[in-house]
């Protein structure tokens, strides 16, 4: 639909362009507490996240959590939280975003196998939910409200 960023715009959606990595994985931009970040874009992670190694870059308030994680290739791992950060993709801003904290390793040494660049998080569905997402695959753009 060619029309359709005239029609998001008419209804105030915010245009942020991501790029389709070797391994298929869209990898999008973000800031998290005023520090841009690279991040791989994933529908199906229930919550958005960075690696532990992230903690301080990202200037997060850790804090320890019950909750496992579960996610491709690795189950029952440990978390932590972060609470109210400032999460912008793009001229989309949250200033009350809650971050899960764990180990990602498993993901980077996935994308270092196939030669791809390394992330720093996920952004998951909470993301998208939140924004309203609108996921333009042909023209490489997320519309969020």
């Amino acid at each position: 639909m060619k029309n359709l960023h005239e029609i998001l715009k008419k209804e105030k959606y915010k245009k942020v362009k991501f790029k389709i990595t070797k391994t298929q994985h869209l990898l999008i931009k973000a800031k998290i507490n005023g520090v841009r970040g690279n991040f791989i874009l994933d529908t199906g992670a229930s919550n958005s996240c960075v690696g532990f190694e992230h903690i301080a870059l990202f200037n997060l308030n850790a804090q320890d959590s019950i909750t496992r994680a579960s996610g491709a290739g690795a189950t029952g791992m440990l978390t932590q939280t972060a609470l109210e950060n400032k999460l912008e993709l793009g001229s989309w801003k949250n200033h009350s975003f809650d971050l899960v904290i764990f180990d990602l390793s498993h993901v980077n040494e996935a994308l270092t196998a196939y030669k791809s660049k390394t992330v720093d998080g996920i952004i998951g569905a909470d993301v998208l939910l939140k924004g309203k997402a609108i996921i333009d695959y042909y023209n490489n753009y997320l519309y969020l409200r």
